[in-house]
């Protein structure tokens, strides 16, 4: 799409929104507007105070034309979900029947499904032809990679194709790949309860962490069972007595979240091969197999994987080629002196590198290829939690894939017990290429505090000592962690913590300057970080994280406390993710329109490139697209204020922007962000609906401060 057709576009959509201007009635000076965390923005672009208009009429999916009021734009006709989880469901499973195969739709060719008759997807190429959306405007974004199109007749580019003959289609460039898939063999390992992690229980025996979970007495009854108080170093848990070890993790310390805490079964010798099937590791006891327990539904029904093909038989079979072709483990206490020092571990130089943090939901491996072209040095995963990992749940592995556009790579966790994160951190170690692991100790959403991880390990800095000891004796990645503050406003702690977290393994620390009871009101508190960094010992990397959003900032930061390595940049990339180019160049950028769209078409081949260029695939690039507009409407341009630059806590007044197009980017109307992906993605799906995930979206009120 050229930039003439974009504009032609532009034009022909409707006005923006028009919200109310708070300040158009008083003339304030600019030093009084920054006073109240309101940008000053230049009077010529101020959008006079209007009412808000209703609406236009949009047809839904039944016909049906409705109005709403559309002051607040998560409430229009795209955001409103009226069909219940069952109904989706039904529809996506009619889809299936529908669609055409996979296997079909890459190669055209019938036979080329192994399922024949039997497979669920329809085969019919011509009645898939028929029915299949108008292709999309654009090449498809495989062309820049080298082989074919692996979705042949489904992508929405398929008449830039060569041939219909999809096995044809072949890349020109050399675009480069993906890395850290999960694979199959490992994933039914892990669903099948077989996988052991050698390395982390044999640290964990070794700092005694194992021992300290001591049952005690007085039994409950409880809804699974009989369940036992367990006093862990002080602390009282409810737990579910008599379990089995799932995953090397013994349940009989699982909390509500799924969290497995400490097992207390000895650590015994164990041998360590690889399987054929996909490399995978997997460590037997010397003793003899262990009987295998078969996952089950919440019905009691066994799972369908493992009454499929005899996989029972397979199983046994594995095993015993397994204990067939053994080779010593370094599990052994003899092996124990050949552990490398902390001080031998290979170390990461974070010394002014650009380093953006993770970010659930919208840090994606597409955002961070974007982010990674606009100058950032070090990238991070989003954060994934232990127990799903453990369990083999695909959705929870994609957040660790890697680009191999990003050079400095690491992974973010999130877990409650010593145990759970070893055997994760192991786990990772053996089937993923990483830089280094990061621990998080300061999310601050209920759903993960409230299962005892996140910012609510900031009150029992003992588990915190476990976590990271163990984790850190593990393996020999570099492991880092983030916390925050605190946990209660006012009751800063980690200046007390920083100088043993550095002995007990850690290799940087990143401290977020707010508390967990501060979310994201108020600003960050760089004087309490710079006070940590202080005391930090030498061998212990010290980042700081908070309200960075231009290079003036970051300069700032780095000069005011030397012994601060970098700055991590969150928010900040999110409303304009050429924030590291304007540290890396020093200067204020003054992006135009055309500049940041395109931007957002990058991140569209991007996420094309990761999500698929099929019907499903261009639906979820659209959705991670809306969820990052959520944000990017916040960005107001440079050339638009009075004073430079812009600070992160200052809420927007309405204003113009210099073309249709900036002013349509400034809408904060879900209505309005939908129209710009269409501009990309071409029209929505008849029904669509959009609201926000994340409410941190929106500026804090003013109450916050």
């Amino acid at each position: 799409m050229d930039g003439a057709s974009t504009i032609e576009e532009v034009e022909a959509v409707e006005t923006p929104t028009v919200i109310s201007n708070p300040v158009a009635n008083v003339v304030l000076t600019p030093e009084e507007l920054i006073a109240k965390s309101i940008a000053p923005v230049k009077k010529e672009f101020l959008r006079p105070p209007q009412h808000t208009r209703p609406c236009p009429n949009v047809k839904g999916e039944d016909g049906v034309s409705s109005e709403t009021n559309e002051s607040d734009g998560y409430h229009s006709k795209y955001s409103k979900n009226t069909k219940s989880k069952r109904q989706l469901k039904r529809e996506r499973q009619e889809e299936k029947k529908t669609g055409i195969c996979p296997k079909v739709a890459k190669t055209g060719c019938v036979s080329s499904c192994t399922y024949g008759t039997d497979c669920r997807f329809s085969h019919d190429v011509d009645a898939y032809k028929a029915q299949k959306p108008v292709d999309l405007e654009g090449n498809c974004p495989f062309l820049s990679l080298e082989g074919p199109c692996p979705y042949g007749l489904a992508c929405r580019y398929s008449g830039t194709h060569k041939d219909e003959n999809a096995m044809e289609i072949v890349g020109m460039g050399n675009e480069r790949y993906e890395t850290n898939e999960l694979k199959k063999a490992v994933q039914k390992l892990l669903w099948k309860n077989v996988m052991t992690f050698p390395k982390a229980d044999a640290q964990l025996k070794a700092l005694g962490i194992l021992d300290n979970y001591k049952l005690k007495k007085g039994k409950a009854k409880g809804e699974g069972g009989e369940v036992e108080k367990v006093e862990v170093e002080g602390e009282v848990e409810m737990v579910e007595a008599d379990q089995g070890i799932v995953n090397g993790s013994s349940t009989a310390f699982e909390n509500d979240s799924g969290e497995n805490g400490a097992s207390t079964n000895k650590t015994e010798c164990t041998e360590e091969v690889k399987l054929e099937e996909g490399n995978v590791k997997i460590s037997l006891s010397t003793d003899g197999p262990r009987p295998i327990k078969m996952a089950k539904h919440s019905n009691g029904e066994p799972c369908s994987d493992d009454m499929d093909n005899g996989s029972m038989k397979n199983d046994l079979e594995m095993r015993t080629e397994v204990e067939a072709s053994q080779t010593d483990d370094i599990s052994s206490e003899a092996d124990a002196c050949l552990k490398l020092h902390p001080r031998e571990k290979k170390l990461i130089d974070f010394s002014g590198k650009l380093y953006l943090a993770p970010l659930t939901t919208v840090g994606n491996l597409p955002f961070r290829r974007v982010c990674k072209n606009l100058g950032a040095d070090i990238t991070c995963g989003e954060m994934a939690m232990c127990t799903n990992l453990l369990q083999g749940q695909a959705s929870e592995w994609a957040l660790l894939r890697r680009h191999s556009s990003e050079d400095l790579f690491g992974v973010q966790i999130c877990g409650s017990f010593p145990d759970t994160i070893a055997r994760t951190v192991e786990l990772i170690d053996r089937e993923c290429t990483v830089d280094f692991i990061d621990i998080n100790m300061g999310c601050p959403i209920d759903l993960v505090v409230d299962k005892g991880a996140g910012s609510c390990l900031l009150t029992k800095p003992v588990r915190m000592k476990g976590i990271i000891k163990a984790a850190s004796a593990t393996v020999d990645t570099p492991i880092t962690v983030k916390v925050r503050t605190a946990y209660f406003e006012g009751k800063n702690r980690i200046d007390s913590l920083i100088s043993d977290i550095g002995s007990w393994g850690a290799t940087a620390l990143t401290i977020h300057g707010r508390s967990r009871q501060q979310r994201y009101s108020k600003l960050a508190d760089w004087d309490y970080i710079y006070q940590c960094a202080r005391k930090a010992p030498d061998s212990l990397q010290v980042l700081g994280n908070g309200d960075i959003f231009s290079y003036v900032d970051w300069n700032k930061h780095l000069s005011d406390c030397p012994k601060i390595s970098a700055c991590m940049i969150a928010r900040g990339s999110l409303i304009k993710p050429w924030l590291f180019t304007e540290i890396k160049e020093q200067r204020h950028w003054d992006i135009s329109s055309s500049e940041r769209l395109g931007i957002y078409k990058d991140y569209v081949r991007c996420g094309l490139q990761h999500w698929g260029s099929d019907t499903k695939g261009v639906e979820t690039t659209r959705y991670f697209l809306l969820e990052w507009l959520s944000y990017l409407y916040r960005y107001i341009p440079v050339g638009l204020l009075d004073v430079v630059p812009s600070k992160l806590n200052w809420r927007s007044p309405s204003f113009y922007g210099r073309d249709d197009l900036e002013t349509l980017m400034a809408s904060e109307s879900a209505a309005d962000w939908i129209r710009i992906s269409e501009m990309l993605l071409g029209k929505v799906p008849a029904g669509f609906h959009f609201a926000p995930k994340h409410k941190s979206n929106a500026y804090d009120k003013a109450e916050n401060g």
